[in-house]
């Protein structure tokens, strides 16, 4: 038997069931990433999935889990997209309300902020640097 046929073996003895037609290995990391063992060294379990399966990561990209689930390793839960794209995607980037409780409407969103692909609040920017010209003009 090859040595890759015995590590698949491996691999896919750990692999269970999940919800939504997820596939979830059993040993998981404390960021909710599947992993596994290869070689010696622990490897997160959906890009061994999508790069035995489907094929090679492109470079530069990343694997964005559409499913949401970080323990899934299921190949047709996973596309490659960048690492801005991913970002976006993120739970962060559902939010609804920043840590203030204001609203993160495309009214309330800081211009830069959206380029990037992340959410900063308007009006926290605006109290932040009313603060530090008050404080300014308090020192003088």
């Amino acid at each position: 038997m090859f040595e890759t046929d015995r590590i698949s073996k491996l691999f896919w003895r750990g692999v269970v069931a999940g919800p939504n037609g997820c596939w979830v290995r059993i040993k998981v990391d404390r960021n909710g990433y599947s992993k596994t063992r290869l070689a010696g060294k622990d490897a997160l379990a959906h890009r061994f999935t999508y790069q035995r399966l489907v094929g090679p990561i492109p470079k530069g990209m990343q694997l964005d889990h559409l499913c949401r689930n970080r323990a899934c390793c299921n190949p047709a839960h996973l596309e490659p997209v960048t690492p801005k794209e991913n970002a976006a995607r993120g739970l962060k980037a559902k939010r609804t309300h920043c840590p203030q409780g204001h609203p993160l409407t495309p009214d309330n969103l800081v211009g830069y902020a959206l380029r990037k692909g992340y959410q900063d609040c308007r009006k926290c920017r605006n109290d932040r640097q009313t603060a530090k010209r008050m404080e300014k003009r308090n020192a003088n």
